[in-house]
């Protein structure tokens, strides 16, 4: 039975990573940042023993040697799958509250196998499409995992969005640099998907914890965009979290994944599609939804038209074959009025 150690394990994808991992027979070590996290994931799946799924308690992920002890198990592990990383836009400090967190982190769980997991053989890194893109461009462009953004850090720290972007275009650099730096005897293979939605598999202690991608969602169910104006979605392409977990299990189990990135998207959305399947699967919701009019600015803006893609590789390596929007918002809106 493959071991693998799973970082960020109360987070949106993990979670989502975890189920998938559980249901093809690998035992999991799961990092979170408390004994209370620990036993909320162990709650969703109290049908297995602590030899199939098993905590290590990592309270800062910031820290050089945060990962040191975590690496370290009996039987060893064979892979690591690292989603654990920030994903917001309300922080006060570029560097401090993104930049830092994402790229320490990073080089502290590879030098943390280096140094004590000899016995791991694939690294999978949960990146982001905002380390593809390139927001400078203003003309079509059909993006690919061939693609970087062109952030430098001086811009990261300074711009309002550039802390999220930055950290995770510079801490997926950082990852490839220290293939290349170091002697290991892993390989690496990182993911690229945009704003991922889908149902929510872990605890949350209010809907106001509620992954960045969702919150429009949550926000439609609530009734905010009556009063507030929905504009159009700020990136228009998307991924289910389900086939981004699988993405990930599946570059464990695949060696031809080793050594590339892959972009995982499934197509474009919009604002008003988000809102018209609400109305359709949710009549309790409609007097909450704008619609007519409301309407006028929550399509695919013109300079959205932009954003082409090639995901021809996760479909041709991994054999993925993406989920539409529809089940998608409508299984989501579900969990969401489920946390109410």
């Amino acid at each position: 039975m493959t071991r693998v150690l799973l970082t960020g394990g109360n987070g949106f994808v993990a979670s989502h990573v975890l189920a998938v991992l559980l249901e093809r027979e690998y035992s999991v070590v799961v990092t979170v940042r408390s004994e209370e996290k620990a036993i909320w994931v162990a709650h969703a799946h109290p049908s297995y023993g602590k030899d199939r799924l098993d905590f290590a308690i990592v309270e800062d992920i910031r820290k050089p040697d945060a990962f040191d002890k975590a690496v370290i198990s009996d039987p060893p592990f064979e892979a690591v799958i690292h989603t654990a990383s920030p994903y917001h836009y309300m922080v006060t400090d570029n560097q401090h509250d993104m930049l830092d967190p994402a790229i320490e982190e990073t080089k502290a769980i590879l030098s943390a196998i280096c140094k004590s997991a000899p016995r791991v053989k694939r690294v999978v890194i949960t990146s982001a499409f905002a380390a593809i893109v390139d927001t400078f461009r203003t003309e079509h462009y059909t993006y690919s995992e061939k693609d970087w953004n062109p952030v430098t850090l001086d811009y990261a720290r300074a711009a309002p969005l550039g802390g999220y972007r930055g950290s995770k275009t510079l801490a997926e650099r950082a990852a490839w640099d220290f293939i290349q730096d170091q002697c290991v005897n892993f390989t690496l293979t990182t993911l690229q998907p945009p704003p991922i939605i889908g149902p929510i598999a872990q605890h949350l202690d209010s809907l106001e914890d509620i992954n960045e991608s969702n919150r429009r969602l949550r926000d439609l169910a609530l009734g905010v965009y009556k009063v507030k104006k929905l504009g159009p979605v700020p990136v228009p392409l998307w991924v289910d979290v389900r086939d981004v977990a699988l993405a990930h299990v599946l570059c464990v189990e695949k060696p031809e994944a080793s050594g590339l990135r892959f972009f995982l998207t499934a197509g474009p959305y919009s604002s008003r599609q988000l809102a018209e399947i609400i109305y359709q699967h949710f009549p309790q919701l409609r007097d909450k939804l704008p619609s007519g009019d409301e309407l006028q600015d929550a399509e695919i803006p013109a300079d959205g038209d932009i954003f082409g893609f090639d995901n021809s590789r996760s479909k041709e390596v991994l054999g993925l074959t993406y989920r539409s929007l529809e089940p998608c918002v409508v299984e989501t809106v579900q969990s969401i009025l489920n946390q109410m």
